[in-house]
């Protein structure tokens, strides 16, 4: 992995964001802006799945490698239908929905983007980090999307997940549907999806260029998942 990439993923992991997070007070406000990176990774994941494999009807055969094909159905399936702690079919963003009403954090920012696609709804900062990745999952070069998904998050959610649930169970803020949504992506990142998603960026990026298209994208990914910190950090210290 590139060393600018190793040094990002490094800021994350220890990013001082997760110390300010003592209570549930400033796990609300936390989760009231940190929802929409967990809807816009669905976006990039989709923009895979519509390239990589046929969505369409009718039917055609994918002109890309079936093992690519299942790679990308295999981390869809898992996003899109996991399973919850009694065994019910639900997507991660849904239940990321259902762990911010259970601590009754706000939640009409994200229902109201989602309703009208109106940018000003939301802080500039916010709406920066938005913007890029689906400008990314709508225009950007397979192999591009494919970085910003496998560096920007499978890659780096295990570690910066680990930290963060450290940091809640040190405070003792409890959140159970919060903490079952976060140890299942440290389980699943880090044992099927992570290793899954580099094995499709690595299918992606047969050639030099592609691979150093691939390294900037992932780059500018994670200063956006940087700067998304930094703003919630800004954030908290309002209060």
């Amino acid at each position: 992995m590139q060393t600018e990439i190793l040094a990002i993923h490094e800021r994350l992991q220890n990013h001082r964001l997760y110390g300010a997070i003592r209570g549930q007070r400033e796990l609300k406000i936390f989760m009231q802006y940190h929802v929409f990176a967990v809807w816009d990774f669905m976006s990039l994941l989709k923009s895979l799945q519509r390239t990589i494999t046929c969505v369409n009807v009718p039917w055609f055969e994918s002109v890309y490698d079936p093992e690519l094909v299942r790679l990308i159905n295999e981390i869809v399936l898992g996003e899109e239908s996991d399973r919850t702690v009694d065994g019910k079919a639900i997507s991660h963003f849904s239940l990321y929905l259902a762990a911010m009403k259970e601590i009754d954090a706000d939640t009409t920012l994200i229902e109201s983007f989602l309703k009208t696609r109106d940018y000003s709804l939301m802080p500039k900062e916010l709406a920066t980090v938005i913007d890029y990745h689906l400008q990314m999952a709508q225009s950007g070069k397979l192999h591009e999307v494919a970085a910003c998904f496998f560096y920007g998050r499978e890659k780096l959610i295990p570690a910066m997940f680990s930290s963060f649930v450290s940091e809640l169970k040190l405070q003792k803020i409890h959140c159970p549907s919060l903490m079952y949504y976060l140890e299942r992506h440290i389980e699943v990142d880090g044992q099927e999806h992570g290793p899954l998603a580099l094995k499709c960026l690595n299918l992606l990026t047969d050639n030099s260029q592609k691979r150093s298209e691939a390294e900037a994208a992932a780059i500018k990914s994670l200063e956006m998942r940087e700067s998304l910190w930094n703003f919630i950090y800004q954030e908290l210290k309002k209060y």
